[in-house]
């Protein structure tokens, strides 16, 4: 495998560079973390405007279709515009779920009229969109979705939607949302789901954030109580919702490596060099360079898994599902970097970035952050089957429900 920028991958590099130059703030040090003293409505705002220059520059979409505002360009061309992003000082992407699931599922999957209507908002950071997948009883199982839509018996060509839907990420602040429902409870799970877009604001729907331990809310509960949708808005055909919904996730691939902070290695070694460890320098004490090593090697790895999947891409294929080991390595590597930092300050670990000032910011947000990671797009749990059974080849987990209808597997 060839690690080094193409001719013309390396032109392309030169083009964000310049223009990110031109556009944004260098980091004075790569832990920086932006949009620290904003509020959530604040820092979203930043997203707006910052998602609304990429895309008059052509960095809003670089892999989607140019017939839908994209670039047309390869997974390779957008990871070397977020590599070169990521030395900048720019808001965080909240438009990962609108531009990097919803849309591209909008583009199989919904009418003319609809994409000619919300690509482009979406595209421009116009228009915020969520998912209505995971519910309190159909998380990692998203075949066991409760939430109802029935055909509407008083004349109008629509459907009345009831259910509830939780962990949906800034619900609060999205103007549309995919919603995925069951409409026939009597087929097994996979085969009885449809799906809908619905507006935010419509009547009925209710929208409850989760507070989390940093105070942050990004995620929310959702309670849709008579919702009505036209049948318009449904997405694909009845029944098909699975389909839909599949090939959202799928377009979750460009994600592969994504979350590890550039230079995190670099970082945990210049805290250890000068933190204070049994009267000398913590990095010559071997359990921290253990600590130290373990966290390249894996950032190394995550790294190498990423090139690979990137290659499949470049060549047409889907990526393997050995990439799943990505999301548990990744997460749980943030995890153990935290941890080794608040290790390292003593007893001072406990107290927030308000002491510890501007270098502790990032740790902070690691440590209340990468613990969600190993429950969203599926638990750790259920990424090791998929790499158990997929990968190594080993004895699917048994199951009793394939083929049983829907209602059969409810009380």
């Amino acid at each position: 495998m060839d690690f080094q920028d193409s001719p013309d991958e390396a032109n392309f590099r030169t083009e964000c560079q310049q223009w990110l130059a031109a556009n944004a703030q260098r980091k004075a040090r790569s832990n920086e973390v932006y949009g620290q003293g904003m509020d959530a409505q604040a820092r979203l705002q930043a997203s707006r405007v910052w998602q609304g220059k990429k895309a008059v520059a052509g960095f809003g979409a670089i892999t989607w279709p140019v017939a839908f505002g994209g670039r047309g360009g390869t997974p390779m061309q957008e990871l070397i515009f977020r590599q070169e992003e990521g030395h900048y000082s720019v808001p965080g992407n909240a438009f990962s779920v609108s531009l990097g699931m919803v849309i591209p599922s909008l583009f199989v999957h919904a009418s003319p009229a609809v994409r000619e209507r919300h690509v482009g908002p979406a595209l421009r950071g116009e228009e915020l969109w969520c998912q209505l997948l995971s519910e309190p009883g159909a998380g990692s199982d998203l075949g066991m979705v409760r939430t109802r839509a029935e055909r509407c018996t008083d004349g109008r060509d629509g459907w009345l939607i009831n259910g509830q839907k939780v962990w949906t990420t800034w619900a609060q602040f999205a103007d549309f949302g995919t919603v995925l429902t069951r409409t026939d409870p009597n087929v097994p799970k996979f085969d009885g789901l449809t799906s809908f877009y619905i507006d935010m604001k419509s009547p009925g729907v209710s929208i409850r954030p989760i507070r989390q331990a940093s105070g942050e809310a990004e995620f929310n509960e959702v309670f849709m109580n008579d919702v009505f949708v036209p049948d318009s808005q449904r997405l694909g055909e009845v029944g098909k919702g699975w389909k839909v919904t599949m090939t959202a996730l799928m377009n979750e691939r460009l994600s592969i490596g994504g979350v590890m902070p550039p230079e995190l290695w670099r970082t945990a070694a210049t805290m250890m060099r000068d933190a204070q460890f049994a009267g000398q320098s913590a990095l010559k004490d071997g359990r921290m360079r253990e600590r130290l090593a373990d966290l390249y090697l894996n950032a190394q790895g995550l790294w190498l898994l990423q090139c690979r999947g990137l290659t499949e891409l470049g060549k047409g294929k889907e990526p393997g599902p050995e990439l799943s080991v990505s999301k548990i390595v990744g997460a749980r590597t943030l995890q153990d970097y935290a941890y080794c930092a608040i290790d390292l300050q003593g007893e001072r670990g406990v107290l927030a970035s308000d002491e510890l000032g501007e270098d502790w910011q990032q740790v902070e947000s690691l440590w209340f952050g990468a613990a969600g990671m190993r429950i969203a797009g599926g638990t750790d749990e259920i990424v090791r089957n998929n790499v158990g059974e997929r990968v190594l080849g080993l004895p699917a987990e048994l199951r009793n429900d394939k083929g049983v209808p829907f209602n059969q597997l409810v009380s």
